[in-house]
């Protein structure tokens, strides 16, 4: 039998405090209410983060629904997994034409922008869907290819159960402001600074 040193019962009085704090904060939570997430800044992961979230949700057994404003016709493996794990769950629009220094064409950003928010107004209507993932709306608000009064207009006015999760760089004051939940990828290190080009399972 292992005898209880004063380290041990230090730690264990310490834990049990720390377990009752937590718990009283845990349950003093009651609001249940639809999401808006933010994933921005310079560092790698905003999207990725979402496709958790997105894959929680499909576990969940919820109907999800995904358009992405800026990527174009990539195949990705996070679409290509959702399509294995729960692809009847989730709807997938594709409906960038890449990014902006790709097209060189603003005319044409702005329409495949409207065309791509017209989808996620399509989708927000859908009493089925519970989570959509906006990606890369940050891109199209950033370079004005869409109105961010209307948009945040819409994203405040979701239903009380849905949860929208908006990525991308730069994300405007009013988005921020209207979110309930912002989180800032900070880049401390990245192999393309060393010459490391973007590969199958990491960036696609």
């Amino acid at each position: 039998m292992t005898l209880e040193t004063d380290d041990d019962a230090r730690h264990k009085a310490k834990m049990a405090n720390r377990k009752s704090i937590q718990d009283a904060e845990v349950a003093s939570k009651t609001v249940e209410k639809g999401l808006l997430i933010v994933h921005t800044g310079k560092g790698k992961g905003k999207s990725t983060a979402a496709w958790g979230l997105l894959v929680r949700a499909v576990g969940r057994g919820l109907r999800c629904g995904v358009v992405q404003f800026g990527k174009g016709a990539w195949q990705t493996g996070e679409r290509a997994a959702i399509e294995r794990l729960g692809g009847d769950q989730v709807e997938w629009h594709t409906l960038g034409e890449g990014f902006t220094w790709e097209t060189q064409d603003r005319n044409r950003d702005v329409e495949a922008a409207r065309r791509a928010w017209a989808k996620a107004r399509e989708l927000m209507a859908n009493p089925a869907i519970r989570l959509i993932v906006l990606d890369e709306l940050n891109i199209a608000l950033r370079y004005d290819h869409l109105e961010i009064g209307e948009v945040v207009a819409a994203l405040k006015a979701r239903r009380p159960d849905q949860h929208i999760v908006v990525t991308g760089r730069n994300a405007k004051p009013e988005l921020i402001e209207a979110a309930d939940l912002v989180t800032e990828m900070t880049l401390v290190k990245h192999h393309f600074a060393a010459g490391v080009k973007a590969q199958e399972g990491i960036e696609f």
